[in-house]
Formats: structure tokens, C-alpha cells, sequence
């Protein structure tokens, strides 16, 4: 897959995407931004991907959004007309969404691999995951009420979903970092690892586990999952229902209860 500021690489079902602007510390700028999209949606369509690794190449995870490009916004006050300038800054704003919203509705599951900085737009991105790792040197900052922002790519909408609201509301009015211990301790990451090295073996061997099983069933679970967290649990059992009156009766489905009359381990259909 080409891509000029991430470096992706498949293997065994697996996609591992990297943030590949080390000497940025991983911001992205407008033209990542949409690489980042475009990624996410070829690997959610991509049948030889089960699982994605997001992972940051040099001494971050990421460090959000490029000042460059969020100083760029000025240039809109040369706009005369109010409304205009208010409807260029929600444009792009929605943009920026889109971009992340991209990792969530990916189809498969997504695991985010956080060593020392997620700063900003990266705890927006990170939150977007479906699973949270990180090393001891990790930390998280909701950065944007520092430069007298709100955070406006997720981070709000979704961390009061994954952590405490108490929690998250701490997080966004102080902007303090939140370390790896204390990030595994508030449920922000499922485990926080000594080193770097010994996250990325780990959480390799994680997602190595989730290719191993039926694609169609963890594609139906994290749709599942998705779905029961905007919705009441009689709505979601409804959906349950009806999503597996279509997708129960599988081939995949027979392959698991052969493989165990076998004693062999199950090869799922890509």
C-alpha cells in the first residue's frame, strides 16, 4: 500500500500501520491527514487484513494535529463575511473527524501500540481504537485546553466512554499527562509494558490470536460492540438477533465444529 507519511505493512492477516513523520514527532499535517483516512478505509475493504496494529515510527506515538496546519486557520479572517469564515472552519474541522472516524468504522479491529507522546489529535486517534497498549514511558495530554481550544476531533465524545467521566473531564480542564501506569490503572489502555520493544511483541501476539479466528465472527463483534454502545440493551439484543438470523449459519460456523471433532485448529476463508 502506498502511502508517503505512514509506512503500512501486511503479514499473516495482520496490517501494521506506523506514523511515519518521526521529525515531527508524528503531527500529521493536511496531506496525512488524509492519507490516514484513505488507509483505514483500504484495510477496512482489504480481505487479506484480519487485525490492524497503529503504531508510532521514532521517539512519539503522535503529537495530533500539525500547528502549521491548525495556524493555518487564520487565514480564513481574511474571509470578509462571517458566516463564510464560520462554515470554512467547520469544513475542515469535519475533516479532520472524518479522518479519525475512518479507524472506528474500519471493519476490523484496531490496536493501538502508544509509546511516550500521544498528545492532542493523537489521544482523539487513540480513543478511536478499539484496544489501547502502551509502554511505562507513555503519556497521554489532552493538549488543546492549553492553547485555549476544546478538543474537538473525538477525544470528548468518546474517552467518557472508556474511562470515567470524573476521569475524562480531569483530563480535558487540567491538560496534565497521564502517564502508562496510571493510564492501565484509570482503564484508558488494557496494559501498560516496561519497553517499548516488549509492547509492540505483546501486542503482535494479541492481534496474531484475534487472525487466528473466524474474520466474519470479530468483524460481527466489533459491529456488535459498536452498536451496543450508542444503544439500550433491548435495542442492541434486537440487532443481535437479527444480525445473526443472517451471518449464524456460516461456513465458518462449520469449520470451528469440525476443527474441535478433529482436534486440529480451525482455517477460516479470508
Amino acid at each position: 500500500m502506498n502511502s508517503k507519511y505512514f509506512k503500512v505493512e501486511i503479514e499473516h492477516k495482520i496490517a501494521q500501520v506506523y506514523f511515519n513523520r518521526p521529525s515531527k514527532a508524528n503531527s500529521l499535517h493536511m496531506e496525512a491527514w488524509s492519507e490516514l483516512k484513505t488507509i483505514f478505509t483500504a484495510l477496512s475493504k482489504n480481505d487479506r487484513v484480519r487485525v490492524v496494529i497503529l503504531a508510532g515510527e521514532g521517539k512519539h506515538f503522535c503529537a495530533g494535529i500539525d500547528l502549521e496546519l491548525l495556524m493555518s486557520i487564520n487565514k480564513l479572517k481574511d474571509l470578509s463575511c462571517q458566516g463564510k469564515r464560520s462554515e470554512k472552519v467547520r469544513e475542515f474541522i469535519l475533516t479532520l473527524q472524518q479522518s479519525i472516524s475512518a479507524i472506528e468504522q474500519c471493519s476490523k479491529p484496531v490496536l493501538a501500540a502508544i509509546h511516550k507522546g500521544c498528545v492532542g489529535g493523537g489521544v482523539d486517534i487513540a480513543t478511536a481504537c478499539d484496544m489501547r497498549y502502551c509502554s511505562e514511558d507513555a503519556y497521554f495530554t489532552i493538549k488543546e485546553i492549553d492553547l485555549g481550544m476544546v478538543a474537538d476531533l473525538g477525544t470528548l465524545q468518546r474517552l467518557p466512554k472508556i474511562i470515567s467521566p470524573g476521569m475524562a473531564a480531569e483530563m480535558a480542564y487540567t491538560g496534565r499527562k497521564v502517564f502508562g501506569p496510571e493510564a492501565k490503572n484509570i482503564g484508558l489502555v488494557n496494559h501498560c509494558y516496561p519497553s517499548k520493544k516488549i509492547l509492540m511483541n505483546d501486542v503482535l501476539k494479541i492481534a496474531a490470536t484475534i487472525a487466528s479466528k473466524s474474520p466474519l465472527s470479530i468483524r460481527g463483534t466489533k459491529d456488535i460492540l459498536h452498536y451496543s454502545r450508542e444503544h439500550s440493551v433491548e435495542d442492541s439484543l434486537n440487532y443481535m438477533s437479527t444480525w445473526n438470523a443472517s451471518m449464524l449459519l456460516s461456513e465458518d460456523l462449520t469449520e470451528a465444529f469440525q476443527a474441535a471433532v478433529d482436534k486440529r485448529l480451525p482455517q477460516f476463508d479470508d
